[in-house]
């Protein structure tokens, strides 16, 4: 066996360069963000300012902005009541059907919009005898919903509940539960652990879960459409409206909704994030 010489130790090895990982890495990822802008850049070269202003002033449109934005908050506020308590039990707990239940939870996320649209409306309007969810709806709460406006919010509810869900399940997954174990050794139930410990630590995630619905509620098309119609100042939204506009040979008006939703969305993403992550600048 050979001896290494104690004063002559061997060279260290030479640490090889990682530009090439960093070239790779920046390389695939730039092939997105470069996508994304090119987008962008895309609708807005192909509108002006006057015909975007122009469209935004049409009755329609603006009556489909209002609705998006009281649906899309009404779904948002929906989901993070279901997402919260949800998200709770599946991040704490193991119950028989546990696998079951976080199934079901995504089901809305890879399920196609269309079939999710067309399952709501056979829902609403399937016989079992003589009774109908619809009909029920109608004659005794005097609420219909199927082609009305509460249409609509339960078709983003639908799909943007399930992402809020994941949200929050991360959210309290990263919360040590020991603090809620030491608070019940002192006398407190579930309950009072989970409002006065668990719930106050959570408050950035619910702030993402909220910001992730809103924007999923956004941009939901197929189930409103299926489920809610596309009818002109009663359930039209904007993603809608731009369906509409394409329909009728108004590229321009589609373009100058699409740039709006756009913008719509990037600022509520930099508002909501700014003051989850505390971040100032």
């Amino acid at each position: 066996m050979i001896e290494r010489d104690a004063a002559n130790p061997p060279p260290p090895l030479r640490r090889r360069s990682d530009l090439p990982f960093f070239l790779v890495m920046s390389g695939l990822s730039a092939c997105f963000i470069v996508l994304i802008a090119l987008l962008v850049t895309a609708d807005v070269m192909f509108t002006s300012w006057d015909d975007f202003a122009a469209a935004l002033q049409k009755p329609a449109i603006q009556s489909a902005f209002r609705l998006t934005m009281l649906t899309c908050a009404a779904a948002a506020i929906l989901s993070l009541w279901v997402a919260t308590p949800l998200g709770y039990l599946l991040s704490r707990y193991r119950f028989p059907g546990r696998w079951l239940v976080d199934t079901l939870v995504d089901i809305p996320i890879v399920l196609p919009p269309l079939v999710l649209g067309l399952s709501l409306l056979i829902l609403f309007h399937l016989s079992i005898g003589d009774w109908q969810l619809e009909t029920w709806l109608r004659e005794r709460v005097g609420f219909p919903v199927t082609y009305r406006w509460p249409a609509v919010v339960l078709a983003q509810f639908s799909v943007a509940c399930a992402f809020a869900v994941r949200t929050m399940r991360v959210t309290f997954d990263q919360i040590d539960p020991r603090a809620e174990d030491v608070a019940r050794t002192l006398g407190c139930s579930r309950g009072q652990a989970f409002m006065e410990i668990a719930l106050p630590q959570a408050w950035r995630g619910m702030i993402a879960a909220t910001t992730i619905a809103w924007a999923r509620a956004l941009g939901e098309f197929g189930p409103i459409l299926v489920f809610a119609g596309a009818t002109r100042m009663r359930t039209e939204v904007l993603s809608t409206t731009v369906f509409l506009e394409l329909s009728i040979g108004q590229l321009d008006a589609a373009v100058a909704v699409s740039l709006l939703m756009v913008a719509m969305a990037v600022v509520v993403l930099l508002i909501l994030r700014v003051l989850g992550t505390g971040l100032g600048g």
